[in-house]
């Protein structure tokens, strides 16, 4: 069966939005097309409708794809919980918490697991686009290897590899890269394609000859550089720090910062500025402030206490709003609790004090996908102007945490869920999420990607529009931009690669 690989020169070279580019391409072209990263390091995860673990850059490839993203795009996460552990995912649930010696001896292992994977890719579609992790020239990774060549040779597939021109040094980073590669590993490569040029082409055209020289291999297009409103790549993220906009949204950027793909949606609403905090200097005086989730609640609420942020939340809690979501939600809390050292050897820390809920950490991590209606009085009032949005009664998105939290009496319920992984709950098991105040301006959730459905969205940022006397404006809708926007990522990328050679190399002829 048809197949390609993506590899790059190093991490955060673009080899993630090029394979969504690449799916969307073949997709257009009418083919039956799909994703698959054996292996994936991030902090932003997604949870699937059979209530599984992934990570977030497979699941625009699988829209990019026109595909539900399921688990197999994606078979084993890795998500830092330290400098030197992971929790392991694999299949969609936790494998354990390991060090990264301990998990490399383990990989050969997952050999076997990941080939039966791509072999049933194979039977469903017709061509499969693999994506690399960081550098095939990390060669004192190479003996157990399941994610470059490694992987690329299990299942005989062809490789190009991408460079990042941005950054600088892109004809030594290829160079490099191919003088560390095996002679066998060489022969997999098909082609070069140099990423995010600015300028133009004719200028880099000698430098592209001596190349190929150098290296015996075709490049096979410059891709330019390109703001699309599409998800970041996990690594490569633009944390900005400016205000930007009328509306001035903060997010704290925790240490351990994780599915920071919850503010994508407020990113690119109009009028709204986004921006990344992490010290008491660059505070300022934000219409909303937002603590998002962390892979470690308890280090990252030290860490705050520490550099003065938390004193600083506080203050600005009398009269702004915030939203905490996940580990942002738990910090807001009076207390956090972890009996069983899930996170830290650290049984218990006092919260921030500002919502009146208490969280213990639990054994087993909830993974599900959900929809919930807004039950909290304040949102009932509001009707929406965007008939696009879905009711503000109800939002979706997908929780993923160890903790649960009980509440107190100064705090009411946010939402209750009615759906968890496609199916309807009886109303005697429907359940509660998040806290809001009793004054209205602080509240949390456990549900990522909250601001995804245009309706929550839409209300949050016209109470801060109507606090700062500006109009309200109707939200974007959201999935309807994305699709929009892999298209015009598609359009780029083809105009910018060579397709005949790319369809050579994947072994299918293109369809008329």
């Amino acid at each position: 069966m048809a197949k390609i690989m993506i590899q790059g020169t190093a991490s955060s070279v673009g080899k993630s939005i090029l394979v969504a580019a690449l799916c969307r391409i073949f997709k257009q072209d009418g083919f039956r097309v799909v994703p698959f990263k054996s292996q994936n390091m991030s902090l932003n995860s997604y949870i699937t409708l059979d209530g599984k673990e992934m990570g977030r850059a497979q699941v625009l490839q699988a829209y990019a794809c026109g595909l539900e993203p399921e688990v197999y795009m994606n078979p084993i996460l890795l998500k830092p919980t330290s400098d030197k552990k992971s929790q392991v995912i694999v299949n969609g649930k936790v494998f354990g918490n390991y060090t990264a010696m301990e998990y490399h001896n383990m990989k050969s292992g997952f050999k076997d697991m990941l080939k039966k994977h791509f072999d049933k890719l194979e039977e469903d579609f017709d061509i499969v686009v693999m994506e690399g992790a960081g550098s095939p020239a990390e060669i004192n990774l190479r003996d157990k290897d399941i994610v470059n060549m490694g992987m690329a040779e299990l299942v005989d597939a062809p490789v190009v590899l991408v460079g990042d021109i941005d950054k600088g040094g892109v004809f030594a980073a290829l160079a490099g890269t191919m003088l560390l590669l095996k002679e066998d590993e060489k022969k997999r490569v098909k082609g070069t394609i140099i990423n995010k040029f600015r300028g133009d082409v004719k200028i880099l055209e000698p430098g592209l000859n001596m190349l190929e020289e150098i290296i015996d291999k075709p490049t096979l297009g410059v891709v330019p550089y390109f703001r699309l409103k599409l998800e970041d790549e996990d690594g490569a993220v633009d944390f900005n720090k400016k205000v930007t906009a009328p509306i001035d949204v903060a997010v704290i950027k925790l240490p351990r910062i994780s599915n920071f793909t919850d503010l994508d949606a407020l990113k690119n609403e109009e009028g709204v500025s986004v921006r990344f905090i992490t010290s008491i200097e660059e505070f300022g005086t934000p219409d909303l402030l937002i603590i998002p989730g962390s892979k470690n609640t308890i280090e990252d609420l030290k860490a705050l206490r520490e550099n003065g942020l938390e004193d600083k939340i506080i203050t600005y809690s009398k009269d702004g709003m915030i939203i905490g979501i996940c580990g942002g939600y738990q910090m807001l809390g009076e207390n956090i609790e972890d009996p069983y050292e899930v996170e830290t050897e650290l049984k218990e820390i006092k919260g921030m004090g500002l919502l009146d809920i208490e969280t213990v950490f639990e054994k087993e991590k909830v993974t599900t996908r959900v929809k919930a209606n807004v039950i909290a009085e304040l949102f009932r009032k509001h009707k929406t102007s965007n008939n696009d949005c879905n009711k503000l009664e109800q939002v979706y998105g997908y929780e993923i945490h160890m903790g649960t939290s009980s509440y107190g009496i100064e705090a009411d319920p946010l939402f209750e869920i009615v759906e968890r992984n496609g199916q309807s709950l009886e109303k005697q098991v429907i359940y509660k999420d998040g806290a809001i105040n009793t004054n209205g301006n602080i509240m949390g959730t456990y549900i990522h990607g909250i601001f995804d459905g245009c309706s929550f969205r839409e209300f949050v940022i016209n109470k801060l529009r109507e606090k700062k006397g500006l109009p309200y404006k109707k939200a974007n809708n959201y999935e309807s931009l994305r699709e929009s926007e892999l298209d015009k990522l598609a359009d780029i990328v083809r105009e910018s690669l060579d397709m005949d050679k790319i369809y050579e190399i994947v072994g299918l002829e293109k369809k008329l």
